[in-house]
């Protein structure tokens, strides 16, 4: 697999080896070894996957106590996966990188603790499928507005599919001391 480093210290872009013939493809979507020498040291325990419409935007979401890292993958689709550093005490807080991640090229982000993570559906349908480094827990889950003007991330769609909490979420500035030291 090739490992691609982002501009925010901890992402990740992994593009995994794939091998097509004839019949189709065949790649591993984790391995341990080879992931933790990349750079993806967290356990991961739980698989979530989401499918979702076009124009659908899920995020930014992200988890307090002891947060949780997430490896993205698209199953089928694309989507543009964003994440946004929120660790207060990053030279890189409240920057974000945006990566385009499809069932074509099988590329994965690696979503480390400290970051919002959220994702814009840019085909008919997308399955999108994480692995999280702690279970989920409804009330560690926090957000951050999507359209927060601070972070400035330029979405592919002016008037996204929402949930009524992402709706909500609040901009980053309104929370940064609530936020824990990562």
């Amino acid at each position: 697999m090739k490992v691609l480093t982002t501009r925010l210290a901890g992402l990740l872009v992994i593009e995994p080896d794939v091998h097509a013939d004839t019949r189709g493809f065949f790649l591993e979507t984790f391995r341990r070894d080879s992931y933790a020498a990349a750079g993806v040291d967290a356990e991961l325990v739980q698989d979530n996957h989401s499918r979702s419409v076009r124009g659908t935007l899920r995020g930014l979401h992200f988890q307090v106590g002891p947060g949780q890292a997430k490896l993205v993958r698209v199953a089928r689709g694309t989507v543009l996966d964003v994440a946004v550093d929120v660790r207060r005490r990053s030279p890189s807080f409240g920057q974000f990188e945006a990566v385009e991640l499809d069932d074509a090229h099988h590329r994965q982000f690696y979503v480390p603790v400290g970051f919002a993570h959220g994702f814009c559906v840019l085909t008919d349908e997308a399955d999108v499928v994480y692995n999280v480094s702690s279970y989920y827990d409804p009330a560690l889950e926090r957000g951050v507005a999507w359209n927060d003007p601070e972070i400035g991330i330029r979405w592919p769609v002016a008037a996204p599919f929402l949930s009524e909490r992402d709706a909500r979420n609040p901009r980053l500035a309104e929370i940064v001391g609530e936020l824990p030291d990562w």
